[in-house]
């Protein structure tokens, strides 16, 4: 009998370098889109980290020149930037992307080649926003073509944030699996709900703002005020209430972390969702684009017409974060808890959000008198870096279906207790000279009583040792 030889199939167990790159370039596997998210946002945390140190040091002499005095403005402008669309956005809305369809049951992503798009829209334009801005470009840039830049790199990311929002409302929305209910979906699918939600109602008046910006700069730059007026139509996006929307999600982890932690069922899942919902009301302040702050005096009358929005717009998601812990909380006591890892840096950075949710309702209160001073840029700091540690225990917490192992609990809680140190070192002095009326973006020509170098020196501190958390992570 004869045989026939069949021809083996032979192939690389191991892709090339070049294939495996062009897998990852190409690809619509939401892992890897959202762990591509995760790491754009580290490369950019690791670059507003570093900045941050050099402004803090700046901040310690008046006499020092680390960068040029013309740069510094710019420079402030670049960490604000970064801390809200180059890290909390794109940090949490790629631990969603990469999770939350296997929470839900769905077999891939919606529209996972819009949520690739939103990466690559997002990571370009996130590049022109740090390239315009070294190019001297950006808010109170010289170089008018390298504002323009700075713009149009705003756009993009908001743009690619828009488009991956898209990717995982849908998702969370439509794609269950049978017989899943929304109202029983996990608490984290239901946080990126609300969050992309939020972002989806929010982002689109910011793009606006820039296309009006962009065309008053590019011609005439009268109505608007040039460059040195970018910041006044468009800080709104980068500084409280509305960063609060952009950590939604990080509530939502908690949410999720805290009944497999104590080995119960969630008891209040609706409650949950109702501080989920109060945190995103910090969205209505983007119908008037600008704070609205509390001021106790004058008639009853007054005092009541300056309480409701100052309430509707800071307190209000200060109390959807109070519900989202006493839920969390109630789940400990009704249980039967066991600390895990991920917990810690989880649990530490919820603590810091809260932090910057009380710092900016006392900013808001006009007789504090914390107006234009280091204290907004404090609780920026406290709600990025404690967004990053959240981020940090999400990732120990779902890391063994992410990439399929465990991370050593051990290093889990020191990453933790590290951050945490490194969050309170960074931003509490600034809360301090704020109430010295130490004025923001400003590193030298200021004075006041008190120990001005300590807190710069104790700050930048703060801001070394999260660049050392960040390289270790």
């Amino acid at each position: 009998m004869s045989t026939v030889e069949v021809p083996s199939l032979t192939h690389s167990p191991h892709p090339t370098a070049l294939g495996l790159a062009g897998e990852w370039l190409t690809t619509t596997d939401h892992r890897r889109i959202g762990r591509l998210f995760i790491g754009g946002a580290t490369v950019w945390l690791a670059t507003m980290v570093v900045v941050s140190t050099i402004l803090g040091a700046e901040r310690i002499a008046s006499d020092s020149s680390l960068v040029p005095a013309d740069s510094v403005l710019q420079l402030f402008s670049l960490v604000r930037t970064l801390a809200s669309f180059g890290v909390m956005i794109p940090l949490f809305i790629g631990l969603a992307i990469v999770v939350v369809p296997m929470q839900v049951g769905a077999r891939a992503i919606s529209f996972a080649r819009v949520a690739s798009l939103g990466f690559y829209l997002w990571l370009i334009g996130s590049g022109l926003i740090v390239g315009a801005i070294a190019a001297n470009g950006g808010p109170g840039g010289g170089n008018a073509q390298m504002v323009d830049l700075y713009l149009i790199g705003l756009a993009l990311s908001i743009l690619g944030a828009l488009a991956a929002s898209v990717s995982l409302f849908s998702t969370v929305l439509t794609a269950r699996t049978a017989g899943m209910s929304l109202a029983d979906a996990p608490m984290l699918a239901w946080s990126s709900l609300v969050g992309a939600a939020a972002l989806l109602l929010t982002l689109p008046v910011m793009l606006g703002t820039i296309i009006f910006t962009a065309v008053d700069h590019h011609y005439d730059r009268l109505a608007f005020g040039g460059n040195e007026g970018l910041m006044t139509w468009l800080g709104w996006a980068f500084t409280q209430p509305q960063t609060f929307i952009y950590v939604v999600v990080a509530l939502g982890v908690l949410a999720d972390m805290t009944p497999v932690m104590a080995r119960a069922k969630q008891p209040l899942r609706g409650a949950v969702v109702i501080g989920l919902g109060l945190i995103s009301t910090a969205l209505v302040g983007t119908v008037s684009q600008t704070s609205h702050s509390l001021n106790w005096s004058g008639s009853l009358t007054d005092k009541a017409k300056s309480f409701i929005p100052y309430a509707l717009y800071n307190l209000l998601p200060l109390l959807g974060l109070v519900i989202v812990l006493a839920t969390a909380l109630l789940a400990v006591i009704s249980g039967k808890p066991k600390i895990i890892a991920p917990f810690f840096p989880t649990a530490l950075g919820v603590g810091m959000i809260m932090t910057a949710m009380l710092g900016n309702a006392v900013q808001r209160i006009d007789q504090a008198g914390l107006s234009g001073t280091v204290f907004d840029e404090a609780a920026l700091t406290y709600l990025a870096y404690g967004s990053v540690l959240v981020a940090w225990g999400a990732l120990a917490f779902w890391g063994p279906r992410i990439w399929g192992k465990m991370l050593p609990g051990a290093a889990v809680v020191g990453l933790g207790v590290l951050g945490f140190t490194a969050t309170v070192l960074a931003a509490l002095p600034y809360y301090i000279a704020g109430f010295a009326n130490q004025p923001a973006d400003v590193a030298s020509d200021f004075d006041y009583s008190g120990p001005q170098s300590l807190w710069s020196i104790l700050s930048t501190a703060g801001h070394a040792l999260m660049a050392l958390c960040v390289l270790a992570a």
